[in-house]
């Protein structure tokens, strides 16, 4: 019983989780049938399973409500504002109730009859509640069929886990002692198959730890409900980028910062309908959630339509509180105005709520995001809005990522935020200092160039060969130039958190524990940026925009293409992004249907757009097509380069599928049109036509059960033993037999014949028959009786 009970416990309180926003947008689409029935089966499986394991309170509660949604549902009452608080009240004691039996505490009963007379009877005289404000949920990217799931200790996954990151380690290790051997190559085939179980494991038991952000999410709604209601306000709600995965710790650290910058949006950030009218804007506040995954951080952005903060009053406030003097406010930039909603006790509002005050407890806010090694930022529009972006880092996960070597010691830098590494003699490369500050010129793209060194404060040794300069992506968006002594290797790196001292530097991510079993400290690109104090561009900005205004001017819009040769021996351009990827492909899969050709791809017929179906080489290069909705198959003999053309051609010339012709390093080449390419595709989906089936008249014989039946079917070919008696021949069907009997009477049929024979040689110049170890002759034969 005990193991029935913490089962239902479990469900019940994963169930309410769920059904928490549900509610809420059934309430704003009270016509939502699908949902209605969702939220009535819960309380009925509840109301059943209480009966059985003796739990009358869960029962009573249950009961009431279920009686309700059933009036509901068949049309005796209207689902108002008033009954939709009663049931999420009936929820919230359910709720609670679940949490008490979990823990084995008690709960007064005294209020369940109030929410039970609540849900049954509205009170009498109250304000009526059809016209108070209603929040609009949307969930951008559609909903998704919830999974089947069994549960796990948490021990259990952090076991599995700790494994896998040390067959990476061991597979990393062994990796490093292959190369410094001679090559075997079957040795390294064997380790390439290894590896690829290693990662296969890897990214499945990597993802048990990870959890979909919809969780974060799931109470926002019912909280905007519930103080828009308070408050009085409209609020369309927007939730994007629920599938977006990061570790179970985060999302349990992330949620107590993301209620309360909610709750701060919601009371001092967004305005009454009244004020919204006056101002302008439309009576509903926007409050939108987005998540998604930039490297190897998770960006979640709160953003708001509403007031902003007032930083002339923040100032005041610090001012005021004795925090800040008259001469330094004034001597304060935008964005130091700004920051000072971060500390304690300063806040925006002009009276202090039970619900919020802007800016009190933001201080805590930033702590905690902080303590888990994330950053937080703000975006500032007085009067138009407020949007903060939380930068949560993934603290125990898998990435490739490089090995560099800088003042003598290594560091770990993630492969995803490297643009491009090159030599400091490379000839593409110039570096020059402009007011003390280093310049690199990389194919005449400047960047602000850093050295690790000097950021780190190490030595910088002297050494023979030349030093490597890597391109890096910034969390800012803005490129830079990273200087190490060099690049050694890359790996696949287990990430975990650093010490808290080392994390407070800002300038690393985490560590990481490589193959040589030294600990190695991963750097934060963000970080390095900051701790340089890099401009976003050089200083020459003035000159740099004029010369930039005047090349825009007299540029003709380029766009990216690739430029390929056809199997037919020209060479053409098309333009990149149609280019979904490119791929080899077995000619076997190519056929034709009716007057056009198409291509087995990935279990689905893919159109062909030049008609070609037939090719000499086992193998040929692909170009996988696609306009948005429609996917193409281009055959080409190579692919050559990525190029940039002219948005127009230089020559227009509309003929067949070209668009004209474009001048490209001196050469001219026709131009793929599109429009042209898609239009010509087949309306209809591709049906591939039937090959029909080899009949074995010899169906008792040994060797045509066990040697050319297999044979048969591993060349694509469905294998029908003996000749049908209750069913149709279909004349596409071809008889393989050996005895003249059974050649007659599939003639008879109306079948084509192959006749096999079990000697070498014929028996005489009328002896067509196929000796039946001659696999070329005899699968020739069968592709000849099917024309």
């Amino acid at each position: 019983m005990d193991e029935l009970l913490q089962e239902f416990i479990a469900e019940t309180q994963e169930t309410l989780e769920a059904l928490a926003s549900e509610v809420v947008a059934w309430e704003a689409d009270p016509g939502d049938r699908d949902r209605l029935d969702a939220i009535f089966r819960f309380f009925h499986t509840v109301k059943g399973s209480c009966g059985f394991l003796n739990l009358p309170r869960f029962e009573r509660l249950s009961h009431a409500a279920e009686d309700v949604l059933s009036e509901i549902r068949n049309g005796n009452r209207t689902a108002d504002p008033a009954t939709v608080s009663a049931v999420l009240g009936i929820m919230d004691r359910i709720a609670e109730l679940a949490e008490a039996v979990a823990i084995g505490a008690a709960l007064p009963d005294e209020n369940d009859d109030y929410l039970i007379g609540a849900l049954t009877q509205p009170v009498q005289g109250a304000a009526p509640e059809a016209a108070a404000p209603a929040v609009e949920t949307t969930r951008l990217g559609g909903a998704q069929a919830v999974p089947r799931t069994i549960r796990l200790p948490l021990s259990l996954i952090d076991q599995l886990m700790n494994g896998v990151s040390d067959m990476v380690l061991a597979r990393n290790e062994l990796s490093r002692k292959l190369r410094e051997r001679t090559g075997d190559p079957e040795l390294e085939s064997a380790f390439e198959r290894l590896s690829t179980c290693v990662a296969d494991m890897r990214d499945a038991i990597s993802k048990t730890r990870m959890q979909r952000v919809d969780r974060l999410f799931t109470a926002i709604p019912r909280m905007v409900r519930d103080l828009g209601r308070d408050l009085g306000k409209k609020i369309d709600l927007v939730l994007e980028g629920g599938d977006v995965e990061m570790d179970r710790e985060m999302v349990e650290m992330v949620v107590d910062p993301l209620t309360h910058i909610v709750r701060n949006s919601i009371d001092h950030g967004i305005e009454t309908p009244e004020e919204r009218r006056a101002l302008g804007k439309p009576e509903a506040g926007t409050l939108m959630l987005q998540a998604r995954q930039s490297g190897n951080q998770i960006v979640i952005e709160i953003s708001d339509d509403g007031r902003g903060i007032d930083t002339g009053r923040l100032v005041e406030k610090a001012v005021g509180a004795g925090r800040l003097s008259r001469d330094a406010a004034v001597k304060m930039s935008e964005a130091e105005k700004l920051d000072l909603i971060f500390h304690a006790g300063l806040s925006t509002a002009q009276a202090v709520t039970a619900i919020s005050g802007r800016g009190v407890g933001m201080d805590v806010v930033r702590a905690n995001v902080e303590r888990i090694g994330g950053m937080i930022a703000l975006h500032n529009e007085p009067g138009r809005g407020l949007r903060i972006i939380l930068r949560v880092p993934l603290t125990l996960t898998i990435i490739p990522g490089l090995i560099i070597r800088s003042g003598g010691l290594h560091f770990a830098i993630p492969r995803a935020a490297v643009v491009e590494i090159l030599h400091d003699n490379n000839e593409t490369l110039h570096v020059a200092e402009v007011g003390g500050a280093k310049i690199a010129t990389i194919r005449s793209v400047r960047h602000s160039m850093i050295d690790l060194e000097d950021v780190l404060g190490m030595q910088k040794p002297a050494q023979a060969g030349p030093r490597a300069v890597m391109v890096v992506r910034s969390a800012t968006g803005v490129p830079f130039a990273l200087g190490v002594a060099a690049v050694d290797n890359h790996e696949e790196l287990v990430i975990r958190p650093a010490s808290p001292l080392v994390m407070a530097t800002g300038v690393y991510a985490g560590m990481t524990l490589p193959d040589n079993g030294k600990p190695m400290l991963l750097l934060d690109a963000a970080g390095l940026a900051n701790a340089a104090c890099l401009p976003n561009i050089a200083d020459d900005r003035a000159d740099r925009q004029a010369e930039e205004e005047d090349e825009r001017a007299a540029r003709t819009e380029m766009v990216s293409a690739l430029r390929f040769e056809e199997l037919s021996g020209e060479k053409r351009l098309i333009k990149l992004s149609l280019v979904e990827r490119v791929e080899d492909v077995d000619v076997t899969s190519f056929g034709r249907s009716g007057a056009h050709a198409f291509v087995r791809l990935d279990g689905r017929l893919v159109p062909v757009v030049n008609g070609v179906h037939a090719f000499t080489a086992d193998h040929v290069s692909a170009l996988r097509l696609r306009d948005g909705t429609r996917e193409a198959c281009y055959p080409v003999a190579a692919v050559l380069d990525i190029v940039e053309m002219p948005a127009v051609p230089d020559m227009v010339a509309m003929h067949g599928l070209l668009s004209g012709v474009s001048v490209i390093d001196g050469e001219h080449l026709e131009v793929i049109n599109p429009f042209a390419l898609f239009a010509a595709l087949p309306d209809g989906p591709l049906v591939e036509r039937t090959r029909g089936r080899c009949v074995l008249a010899d169906s008792q014989d040994g060797w045509t059960r066990e040697i050319l039946a297999p044979l048969l079917r591993q060349a694509g070919h469905e294998v029908i033993l003996g000749l049908p008696q209750d069913e149709a021949v279909d004349p596409a069907d071809i008889v393989l037999c050996s005895d003249g009997d059974s050649s007659q009477a599939a003639e008879i049929l109306g079948c084509r014949v192959v006749q096999l024979r079990a000697s070498p040689r014929p028996t005489g110049p009328q002896d067509s028959s196929i000796y039946r170890y001659d696999q070329d002759a005899l699968m020739a034969a069968i592709a000849g009786a099917r024309r």
